[in-house]
């Protein structure tokens, strides 16, 4: 390790890792004097280029399958809303039924918000492992919910817990991931698309056979007690992946968590014993991190700087930054558009699919709850190839990220105006498929490419204006749902267009980034 004080020149080495490695680390000179602890950030790089020597080992492996529980929660949870939407619309009568997603989208939101400071505070390790506890147990106790206001909170409370996961858990990772494996960021998408799947396996059966008919007009507890059992089953799940979390897999606090509280000899200490871990061996000393101090330096160890330290990553300088150039400030704001059109168009219509299916099914004459989870369950298998195809795509010549996304993004939209032409539950289901099968294309480029667009100093508060963008409008897809008739095509075409503009605006971005090395 290098000793050198932080106000040394870089190598080019230097550079280049920091660049690769330090993602949300701000480079000290770009840095106007005041913004950020430059001694912080020393030592932050110093910690990151540790990682870096370790490598790629057991350790990080073993992160790599309980963090992929939390990409799983991440989409788990706002399916199980999707899939207990009928029957409980069938059971409580509700004169607004959306009311129910726009209470889990608000929980999503406060979720991230909360999660997202508070890892800076009580550290990641306890966020990494409550998100999914709570979660678990919000949502069986969901399944004694007496009337549909009862499961509107309960759903906002899970939603609470599902909202930290990847906020939590892809900082905890990206923590202690080398730079040389950072991809495998992208390959977690296989994660939400095989809890899709989970979700409808399991749906098939106790909401198959004991749920009431979209037919029914009498629908009893008693008749529809399939929702229940589905929940206590998704919690149990959840419950399970968070103990194996808890008691059978070590989790060690984030380094740089504790060197921004002062606890450099702790810091140092984790280090050794994740290269224990690995069977490697690290050069990292307490004198490493000392040496980043000037005379007389006072850490900032206190909570509020840590809060502080999190709000300098999203105040205006660096919301300015994004903005610096016409071209850069084009891209953020047209990254922002195309995530706020698809966070509006995907609950719009991905949230009330079995709803859509079973009543369009009764049209058709074959809409029993059987047929509707059956046929949930054909497109959640189309997910999976889905998210595989999109990681191949990204990296054809004279296609990339930027083809890749516009083109599935705007087959998704497509695909939804085709299915408002069948006439059958089949042609239904096919439309639906290659729905589902596109827009799992669109997730897994849409993951790996926007974090690229930003400029490493920025990339954290890119990153947030994309998914403030995405929440906010998630938010309002349930209140449109309210005042546009879901027995009619108006959502599914409302949703089709914002695809597809998400898609031609995706056209209009400045930079294609396949190839090439994020600044």
């Amino acid at each position: 390790m290098t000793d050198s004080p932080p106000d040394k020149g870089k190598t080019d080495n230097e550079q280049q890792l920091g660049e690769d490695i330090a993602i949300g680390i701000e480079d000290v000179s770009t840095i106007p004097k005041g913004t950020i602890d430059p001694v912080y950030e020393a030592k932050a790089r110093i910690l990151n280029r540790a990682i870096q020597d370790i490598g790629m080992g057991w350790y990080q492996w073993q992160l790599f399958i309980v963090v992929g529980f939390g990409w799983a929660s991440d989409n788990l949870w706002p399916i199980v809303t999707s899939l207990i939407f009928t029957p409980i619309s069938n059971e409580f009568r509700p004169s607004r039924p959306p009311l129910l997603s726009l209470a889990q989208n608000i929980g999503l939101l406060a979720g991230a918000m909360f999660w997202g400071f508070g890892c800076d505070i009580f550290g990641r390790r306890w966020a990494f492992n409550l998100t999914l506890g709570l979660t678990a147990v919000w949502g069986m106790i969901a399944a004694s919910a007496p009337n549909f206001a009862a499961i509107g909170v309960f759903a906002a409370f899970w939603s609470f817990g599902v909202g930290g996961n990847l906020p939590v858990d892809s900082a905890i990772f990206l923590e202690f991931l080398p730079g040389s494996h950072q991809y495998l960021l992208t390959i977690l998408s296989i994660d939400w698309a095989i809890a899709q799947v989970v979700a409808n396996l399991i749906a098939w059966p106790l909401l198959g056979y004991r749920t009431c008919e979209q037919t029914d007009e009498d629908c009893t507890r008693g008749e529809n007690m399939g929702w229940r059992y589905f929940m206590i089953a998704m919690g149990g799940l959840t419950l399970i992946m968070f103990a194996v979390r808890f008691f059978c897999f070590t989790i060690y606090e984030s380094p740089k968590y504790l060197m921004g509280k002062g606890l450099d000899e702790e810091a140092v200490r984790i280090v050794h014993e994740v290269a224990r871990r690995n069977k490697r061996t690290s050069s990292l000393s307490i004198e490493d991190l000392k040496a980043c101090e000037p005379e007389g330096y006072e850490n900032r160890t206190t909570a509020s700087d840590a809060v502080k330290r999190k709000l300098e990553s999203v105040d205006l300088t660096h919301i300015r930054a994004l903005f610096a150039s016409r071209k850069l400030g084009y891209s953020t704001g047209a990254l922002m558009v195309v995530w706020a059109f698809i966070g509006l168009g995907y609950p719009l219509y991905n949230a009330f699919l079995p709803y859509i299916q079973s009543t369009r099914g009764v049209e058709f004459g074959d809409g029993s709850t059987y047929i509707t989870y059956r046929n949930s369950l054909i497109i959640a298998v189309l997910g999976v190839p889905g998210a595989l195809v999109g990681g191949g795509l990204v990296e054809l010549p004279n296609f990339g990220r930027k083809g890749a996304l516009s083109v599935s993004t705007v087959l998704t939209g497509v695909f939804l105006y085709c299915s408002t032409t069948a006439r059958s539950s089949s042609s239904l289901l096919g439309w639906n498929c290659a729905y589902n099968f596109t827009s799992n294309v669109m997730y897994a480029v849409l993951y790996a490419f926007t974090p690229e667009l930003f400029p490493t100093k920025d990339r954290g508060t890119g990153n947030a204006l994309t998914a403030t963008s995405n929440r906010i409008f998630g938010i309002m897809a349930p209140i449109i749902a309210m005042f546009a008739n879901l027995q009619t095509a108006a959502p599914v075409y409302t949703s089709g267009a914002l695809f597809i503009a998400a898609g031609l605006v995706v056209l209009t971005l400045p930079f294609e980034s396949r190839g090439k090395a994020s600044l």
